[in-house]
């Protein structure tokens, strides 16, 4: 893994032995040595620590900041507040998804974060369009790192930390303030279902930040979770993964993204063809399942219906806290209405399953 990027946390999941593997161009922890279902279940009904400072951020700033951040991304970012944050698509002409996004609004900037997967590409994509506005975009993604802690324990366990309102951050909005003493840009956002905090630091002090969450989060039940726990709460939630879920290959009406499409905001890359695919109906959709007999849906197995295939799963696990498969996957449009029985090609076996609307599970701890 010598030509792999390093988070600047590398060490610290040397240090708790995690177990690191290759993901996004980055040598990243899969699981701890407690294990994967151990790490969901501590997220559930504790709280879990994440590592995610391999993704992207993008700031834009200037006097048309605003009009730079609206053309790139699909949701409407004049109702943004200060303070506050919104899930956004990166859109190619042709409505293709070229990533997904969160946009945060900043008093004098906004930053774009970004799939690690994706980031040269879209840093590149929003590039392209700088000539259109007096707007200067600038890759932080070296200097910021980022640490997820998420579970119903994550308030009270932060809370020892900092003396920023926290009860004062909504869901999706964030503050500046400290954490153990360091800077911090503190959002209630998170992957996985449970009310919890994304942490933006400084690369340096992301080591100190870390070993004060898990010192403090001890007595709470807090553990550090790895890439697998982050893929089996993510899922069970619903949420689309880029690479997975999300590609080029599909619009974002196709991806279920249509919700954060704003059309009436005025011209942004994509939206034309956006419009038109949803005047004409989309063929495919992204769909979410749930098994009915036992079985583990993987992702590229065939999804049927009366024995034709109709789609294919794009990401699927037996779920750890319902213990039964579920999984997302395209099919043409006409089988994609919630109850609708369909079958997953499990190895040669048809297990029955049925068409729902995530999220699978509904008991999280998440503040809306």
């Amino acid at each position: 893994m010598a030509d792999l990027k390093r988070t600047p946390l590398h060490d610290e999941h040397v240090r708790l032995n995690g177990k690191l593997v290759p993901f996004a161009g980055f040598e990243m922890p899969v699981q701890y040595p407690t294990g994967i279902t151990e790490e969901h279940r501590a997220v559930r009904d504790a709280a879990g620590i994440f590592d995610v400072s391999h993704m992207g951020e993008l700031e834009i700033s200037g006097p048309q900041a605003l009009d730079y951040v609206q053309y790139v991304t699909t949701n409407d970012a004049a109702k943004l507040q200060v303070g506050q944050a919104q899930y956004a698509a990166l859109c190619r002409e042709n409505g293709g998804v070229i990533d997904d996004c969160l946009v945060y609004r900043f008093d004098d900037r906004y930053m774009i974060v970004v799939n690690a997967s994706n980031l040269e590409k879209d840093r590149e994509w929003i590039e392209a369009q700088s000539d259109r506005f007096d707007a200067t975009l600038v890759d932080r993604s070296d200097e910021i790192a980022l640490i997820a802690l998420q579970g119903p324990e994550a308030p009270s366990i932060l809370a020892e930390l900092t003396d920023a309102d926290l009860d004062a951050i909504g869901y999706y909005r964030f503050a500046e303030g400290q954490v153990a003493g360091r800077d911090a840009v503190i959002s209630r956002t998170g992957y996985t279902g449970e009310d919890g905090f994304e942490l933006y630091v400084a690369a340096g002090d992301a080591s100190h930040i870390w070993r004060a969450l898990l010192d403090a989060g001890e007595p709470h039940g807090l553990k550090p979770a790895g890439l697998g726990a982050r893929d089996s709460l993510r899922l069970e939630m619903g949420y689309a993964l880029y690479g997975n879920d999300l590609d080029e290959a599909h619009d974002a009406l196709e991806s279920g993204l249509g919700w954060v499409v704003k059309p009436d905001k005025g011209e942004f890359l994509g939206r034309d063809a956006l419009v038109r695919r949803k005047e004409a109906g989309v063929e495919r959709k992204l769909i979410g399942f749930v098994l009915e007999e036992r079985g583990f849906p993987r992702q590229g197995y065939a999804i049927q219906h009366e024995g034709r295939r109709i789609g294919e799963v794009t990401s699927g696990i037996v779920s750890p806290s319902l213990g039964q498969g579920v999984g997302m996957g395209y099919v043409d449009a006409e089988y994609a209405k919630a109850d609708t029985r369909i079958e997953i090609d499990v190895r040669g076996k048809a297990v029955p399953a049925r068409v729902v609307r995530p999220p699978f599970y509904k008991d999280g701890s998440i503040r809306r």
